[in-house]
């Protein structure tokens, strides 16, 4: 576990293609005054990564600081042709999201395993 700012830490794992990070968060969510974004790029800058799954399991709240900080790693993630895709939403962090009109903005999946297949929905057998 690394820790990132007060109250935030890390657990970074590397897999084929992908930067795994899963975010341990306040119970307020608040990142107010954290720079997330720049010290999750610099984490990928430093593993030689392109592409990052962000796992939110343990993230109780999205606040508007920490949706902001996700935009803004997406946002430089993608001008360098990379990809950052997020899973572990609740389904109240999800309303969030759509609230704030982002949920199309950063790839949503339900799992890790989805996120790194590209799978939304899971595959139903014929």
């Amino acid at each position: 576990m690394v820790q990132l700012a007060p109250q935030w830490t890390m657990d970074v794992e590397r897999g084929p293609g992908w930067l795994f990070v899963r975010l341990h968060g306040p119970d307020d969510g608040d990142a107010e005054g954290v720079d997330l974004a720049d010290m999750l790029w610099s984490l990928m800058e430093r593993h030689f990564a392109q592409r990052m799954i962000l796992e939110l399991d343990d993230v109780p709240l999205l606040r508007s600081s920490l949706i902001g900080n996700l935009v803004r790693l997406h946002k430089r993630i993608a001008t360098h042709q990379g990809m950052l895709r997020i899973c572990g939403l609740s389904n109240q962090q999800q309303e969030v999201l759509r609230a704030c009109r982002i949920d199309g903005c950063i790839p949503q999946y339900a799992s890790r395993t989805d996120a790194v297949m590209g799978t939304r929905h899971p595959i139903k057998p014929r």
